[in-house]
């Protein structure tokens, strides 16, 4: 029997996507997204992520394990997601994660207490699939709150272009022009681009200074850190982070994905990313999470006109995602030769977009603008008290502040 439609002499299911409207398109479309979501996705924020970990006590060696974990980890779990699920379901790394990272410093019992912080935050992303409560009881934190904290973590990240054009004017002023073209001109592409600009002064400054480069560093390699838990570093850094992936990250990549359609599967994803932060945490990752901004790039029409294959264009990225991964070490090596401030550059001006939103966020409501100010200052102030971080006082001033006022006449 012919399987050619008798209407169109056409394959039975290609005629039955053109009578639903589907366009015809090849497998060119969603890889090309898929290459687009990757490269994106990193070139916008290995800055912040790299700061993060030094922040905490990572040596060079350390940070450039730490992002090829996070890279390695987040390709297969976005690989298995979108493969078993057949949905566009697109993991990123904890950026807010990473930037709470830079603004907390250094930690008590160091690395190796960090690294246990990074284990416990993914034991509790794991709880949150397993136990609905958990969940509902992060979502219940008040927006102004949590966008105040986020906004207050990334407020230094962002203020470091201005201090860097003074100590690298030569080197940061073309990187931050490039940002501001391609802001007009073509959005998406302006970190990227500032990326490049950043890489070509740098190696210019790296040449004209006859600087040297350790190519035997240029090897990526894993260094594993036994972790080790303390309270100071549960209560500052752990809670904070797992607050941070889940409120900036988690529950707005849902949001994004049911936009297009998609219901993502909470309790799987959940229990991948959770446990790609536990696997990774020893190598130096710091987490992974759904990812919200870099998740329309796979998951909007542009990525294929059939719903159906753009799960292509996330598993495209994650298996890209791995390539890059083979690089984090020769990354962190020419970055380490670079001027000084280009780094801290690249990454502020990453997070602009964030922190504009994340303010939006803490001031919207006029009833709660005072607890929202509150928990953005504290935040910023980057001071802890009894080895505990600014983030964590700063979400218990500001629950304090909104309880208070709230009953004010």
């Amino acid at each position: 029997m012919s399987n050619l439609s008798p209407a169109t002499g056409a394959p039975p299911e290609q005629h039955d996507r053109a009578s639903a409207g589907v366009p015809e398109a090849g497998l060119a479309q969603p890889l090309g997204a898929g290459v687009v979501t990757a490269l994106v996705g990193f070139t916008s924020s290995f800055a912040v992520v790299l700061s993060g970990l030094h922040a905490v006590g990572a040596n060079a060696a350390q940070a450039a394990s730490g992002l090829l974990a996070v890279c390695v980890s987040l390709g297969v779990g976005m690989m298995l997601l979108s493969y078993r699920y057949r949905i566009p379901i697109t993991v990123a790394w904890s950026t807010p994660g990473a930037a709470l990272l830079v603004s907390t410093g250094a930690v008590v019992g160091g690395w190796p207490a960090a690294v246990g912080a990074f284990v416990i935050a993914g034991v509790l992303i794991v709880i949150t699939g397993l136990w609905q409560r958990l969940g509902k009881l992060v979502a219940a934190i008040p927006v102004e709150i949590a966008q105040a904290m986020l906004a207050g973590v990334l407020l230094p990240l962002c203020l470091a272009p201005v201090q860097a054009v003074r100590t690298s004017p030569a080197v940061v002023v073309p990187v931050i022009l490039v940002w501001l073209v391609l802001q007009r001109v073509a959005k998406r592409w302006a970190v990227i681009a500032a990326f490049g600009a950043a890489a070509i002064g740098s190696g210019i400054s790296i040449a004209v200074q006859h600087r040297q480069l350790d190519f035997a560093a240029m090897v990526p390699t894993v260094e594993l850190t036994l972790p080790h838990w303390n309270w100071q570093a549960m209560i500052g850094v752990a809670i904070p982070l797992y607050i941070v992936t889940m409120a900036s990250q988690n529950i707005p990549g849902t949001a994004v994905m049911k936009s297009f359609d998609y219901q993502v599967p909470w309790r799987a994803a959940m229990t991948v990313t959770g446990i790609g932060t536990i696997v990774g945490a020893p190598a130096g990752g710091h987490a992974i999470n759904l990812a919200a901004i870099s998740a329309a790039l796979s998951a909007a029409p542009s990525a294929h006109p059939d719903p159906k294959k753009r799960w292509i264009a996330a598993f495209t990225a994650g298996a890209l995602y791995m390539v890059l991964a083979l690089g984090s070490a020769a990354l962190v090596t020419f970055i380490a030769t670079a001027p000084k401030g280009v780094l801290e550059t690249v990454a502020g001006l990453a997070l602009l977009a964030t922190l504009a939103a994340a303010l939006t966020g803490a001031l919207a409501a006029e009833k709660h603008r005072e607890a929202g100010i509150v928990t953005f200052l504290i935040a910023a102030s980057g001071v802890g008290f009894l080895g505990v971080g600014a983030a964590f006082w700063a979400l218990v001033a500001g629950l304090l502040v909104r309880k208070v006022l709230s009953h004010r006449t």
